[in-house]
């Protein structure tokens, strides 16, 4: 009979390897980790952003314009109830750059980091227009190929970055993060970015139907880059956004592995909800700081504008969505991470989660605007 401690000793050797194996493939970190949760970028490697010595601080309402009650679809809620019962982790509602609402659920706080998962896609968005300011990048008419001349002869020709921003490119993407073998997962918990980029393949023709697609962002990440040389994506937008706006906090953009590692532009900026209505705040007043103009003034127009011209959606355009077009436009990430910004009610609203719950945040936001 073998002794306790031997058969203790067998299953550790045998398990680690298993473990270490499992950490070093896609495959093996999606059975590992398994669907996207809220404290992934504890996970993942990461380039950190630093506060800025000079913080902006919203102000605070003394007594703050709180709605008790919300109507959603024709439904009344208790407002807090409905934050609460639908795994909400943060709530600020900022009006007049005043927090007017400022909520913390399940142990959290205005010092926790939560992931921003696709919301990253519209700061990305601000930095392609950052970078075509500055002429790193000429115009969104230009093709993919410019910067990624590895997709030449793989039907990329016709790709514009406008159609990259829109979500009409046609590319071949699985966006489901329940399958391991989809592009999304290859993308989230693979260990080579470019690798996987360069596999990327055609499936429609660019500029005939909005195809939401997490790859569309990645490659705008890539030409990002590219066309920065000797930066990285986390060096501009620390030098573009987080030092000018005054972020209160540090950050971090999560990579895909340690050694010249890429950053996750279509995911993983994580941060405080604080920090992240300060972008809101950049694209209410239309790219403009305390007078400084930080992204030009056509750029966040031409970000937040309805055109449904070349397939785009109505409801979205250079990765923001548009609730009501022409109104109000938001970042969204999939586990229920918003920015949503009216600026005619000189409005901002940032909900971080656990995931959606059962919610119509859309909905929600919507009708909060028409109580301010």
């Amino acid at each position: 009979m073998k002794s306790p401690k031997r058969t203790w000793n067998f299953r550790v050797i045998l398990v680690v390897p298993i473990l270490m194996l499992m950490a070093s493939c896609q495959l093996g970190r999606y059975i590992y980790y398994n669907f996207a949760d809220i404290k992934d970028y504890k996970i993942f490697e990461s380039r950190a952003l630093h506060a800025d010595s000079m913080k902006f601080h919203f102000q605070v309402a003394t007594k703050g314009k709180v709605p008790k009650e919300v109507t959603i679809k024709g439904k009344d809620y208790i407002f807090e109830e409905y934050l609460k019962d639908n795994n909400t982790r943060a709530f600020l509602i900022i009006k007049n750059d005043t927090i007017q609402y400022e909520k913390y659920f399940e142990g959290y706080n205005e010092q926790s980091i939560v992931p921003s998962f696709s919301m990253a896609k519209s700061v990305t968005s601000i930095l392609i227009g950052c970078a075509i300011d500055e002429g790193f990048i000429q115009s969104v008419d230009e093709p993919v190929t410019q910067y990624i001349p590895e997709l030449k002869n793989k039907g990329f020709e016709k790709v514009t970055l406008k159609h990259l921003l829109q979500m009409t490119s046609g590319i071949k993407f699985n966006e489901s993060y329940v399958n391991p073998f989809g592009e999304a997962a290859s993308f989230y918990y693979g260990l080579n970015l470019r690798k996987q980029i360069a596999k990327m393949s055609m499936e429609k023709e660019p500029g005939k139907k909005f195809d939401y697609a997490s790859g569309n962002t990645q490659l705008l990440g890539l030409v990002l880059e590219r066309a920065l040389k000797n930066k990285t994506i986390t060096q501009y937008l620390q030098d573009k956004i987080w030092t000018p706006l005054g972020m209160e906090f540090d950050a971090s953009w999560s990579i895909d592995r340690k050694k010249d590692g890429l950053e996750k532009t279509f995911c993983c900026l994580n941060a405080r909800a604080k920090d992240f209505a300060k972008i809101g705040r950049l694209y209410k007043n239309k790219g403009n700081w305390n007078g400084k103009q930080i992204v030009s003034e056509k750029w966040v127009a031409e970000s937040t504008k309805l055109d449904t011209t070349d397939g785009s959606a109505p409801y979205y355009q250079y990765q923001w969505w548009l609730p009501t077009p022409n109104t109000d436009f938001m970042a969204a990430g999939i586990l229920g991470q918003y920015i949503y910004v009216n600026p005619s009610k000189d409005l901002i609203i940032v909900r971080l989660g656990k995931n959606e719950g059962k919610a119509n945040w859309w909905a929600l936001f919507t009708s909060l605007a028409k109580a301010y």
